[in-house]
């Protein structure tokens, strides 16, 4: 069998947001077993740019024409793994991608995180030219293949749909709290629609849930905001008299301690306000540790939970989340009907099989690399 090194461009831990911990997840398991690996670190200001282990080399947003030199190093493996998020390349839109892209001399694998409905036209334009740049562009879900079948001109040839990769948290006892357990976690920040959720617990009194928040507050919503937006939270939980019943836990929690969070929650909440979002690493991590999930409609739960191990509510209706989450609590058998769904989608979910299917796309654009160049 082919075996391939892989170069990885994104951000990266210890910057604190979903790319990076997307990327960082996915080099470690391509790069099991000894295979060599290098990543080509996206900063942002402020970011700590010291070096870090398998870092090769640092794109700083200050760095005018970055892009040559983080091609060129790319360059030095057989395929290059590219995550795509708008804003996060130097550039309009992030468009200082799209060169170095164009300069690559390896293959390409373009993960898309953001399929946008109604794009700027400058931003449809740029996307429309990297899925034309790259060998073959990936989308986590279906609903993103279709929006960008549907809205952009693309080769749907290039097109792959590869879940969004989750650790095994089932592998973790599950740790049941004398009361109900509801969780949301992430990075924190408006738009999450946590609001909804404690409007939701004020109309659950009588079942006395503990809710708990869990994640540090967004770095860009940090940065521009403060605390702000947490702040409103516990002005709100003290309103609506649930605080006794909120546990704020501000921390980014490693892997393990992540499992054994999630693994204790009776029901995980999603209240999310975007009706755009087509890629939730949280929901998958819900879904793969075997818990309920109650979540607005938003299009990854919508093609996820349809019929599946979870509830789909309105946005910014907590009478329906309320609803919904009773439900779960007080119904026989519900939680573990939900709960069993999980078993036929979580193997196809794990790190080594999501890992498995893009180093099947690397290999198979190693191998018709010679056939394509003999042809010119």
């Amino acid at each position: 069998m082919l075996a391939c090194t892989y170069g990885f461009l994104s951000t990266h831990p210890p910057t604190l947001c979903g790319l990076a911990t997307f990327n960082s997840a996915l080099a470690a398991h391509l790069t099991e077993g000894g295979l060599y690996g290098g990543i080509v670190r996206v900063t942002a200001d402020g970011d700590d740019e010291r070096p870090r282990p398998g870092v090769v080399h640092t794109w700083s947003p200050t760095d005018s024409g970055g892009w040559r030199a983080a091609a060129s190093a790319l360059d030095d493996f057989d395929v290059a793994v590219i995550q795509h998020e708008y804003g996060i390349y130097p550039g309009s839109d992030g468009q200082d991608v799209l060169p170095l892209l164009q300069s690559l001399r390896v293959p390409s694998i373009v993960v898309l995180h953001t399929v946008l409905t109604r794009p700027t036209t400058r931003q449809k334009a740029l996307l429309e030219a990297i899925a034309a740049t790259a060998d073959v562009v990936v989308t986590m879900t279906g609903t993103a293949r279709d929006r960008l079948l549907t809205g952009y001109r693309v080769d749907p040839g290039k097109i792959f749909v590869i879940p969004h990769g989750t650790a095994d948290h089932q592998r973790i006892p599950a740790h049941r709290h004398a009361r109900p357990h509801l969780l949301t976690w992430g990075l924190i920040g408006p738009g999450k629609g946590i609001e909804w959720a404690l409007r939701a617990l004020a109309q659950l009194k009588d079942l006395a849930p503990v809710y708990t928040i869990a994640g540090a507050t967004h770095p860009k919503v940090l940065e521009f905001q403060g605390e702000a937006y947490r702040d409103g939270l516990h002005e709100l939980a003290a309103q609506l008299g649930v605080s006794a019943s909120v546990r704020h836990d501000p921390v980014y929690r490693d892997q393990e301690s992540l499992s054994r969070l999630v693994r204790s929650a009776d029901i995980v909440v999603l209240p999310y306000d975007s009706a755009e979002q087509v890629t939730s690493g949280v929901l998958i991590e819900a879904v793969a540790a075997g818990v309920p999930v109650v979540a607005t409609s938003f299009p990854h739960a919508v093609e996820l939970l349809a019929g599946g191990p979870g509830l789909l509510v309105p946005h910014g209706d907590p009478g329906s989340l309320a609803a919904a989450v009773r439900r779960i609590l007080t119904e026989p058998g519900l939680a573990d009907e939900l709960s069993g769904r999980t078993r036929a989608l979580v193997p196809t979910m794990l790190w080594p099989a999501v890992a498995a299917r893009y180093a099947g796309l690397a290999r198979s654009l190693l191998a018709a690399r010679p056939a394509v160049a003999a042809l010119r």
